[in-house]
């Protein structure tokens, strides 16, 4: 694999209403707490790096999410090491009552959509190999928006 040379995300900072509320689900996530500063923030991070996600309640404490039509963060894109571990993660969280607001085969990828206790969107992936994108005839990337087969997906994670 290349050296990587460009920028990547680092982590996403998110304003909550209720910080334990919003520590719950990200764990449910299967991100765990690294830091804490008293009862106003948590950053959260996998594989032991410091954090992937921050939470505060930094003059958002009780507040309500952003209407529709607004400007705003669409979704945050959590990204999983392979099928299975994502087939496993979209069960704990539709087992703990989120509902899905889609699901989508992206040829690169396959995906699932739904929004966090704040109405922030999440999307939880998993990436294809780069050998199996599908292309063009030009060698040009060609990302779908296909159907996902959910079902199959969490079978995956059962089967692992």
């Amino acid at each position: 694999m290349a050296e990587r040379t460009g920028p990547r995300v680092g982590h996403i900072h998110l304003r909550v209403a209720d910080l334990d509320r919003a520590v719950a689900f990200y764990t449910l996530l299967g991100f765990e707490v690294q830091a804490r500063i008293g009862r106003t923030a948590a950053f959260l991070g996998a594989d032991g790096y410091h954090h992937h996600i921050g939470l505060n309640i930094w003059g958002s404490r009780g507040g309500t999410p952003p209407p529709p039509g607004h400007t705003g963060l669409f979704h945050g894109a959590y990204l999983y090491p392979d099928r299975a571990a994502l087939g496993r993660v979209v069960r704990r969280v539709t087992e703990a009552g989120f509902a899905l607001t889609g699901a989508s085969d992206h040829g690169v990828s396959e995906a699932v959509y739904l929004d966090d206790p704040d109405g922030n969107g999440v999307e939880l992936y998993r990436d294809r190999a780069a050998e199996d994108w599908p292309r063009g005839a030009d060698g040009a990337l060609v990302m779908t928006n296909g159907p996902l087969d959910v079902a199959g997906l969490i079978a995956a994670g059962d089967a692992a």
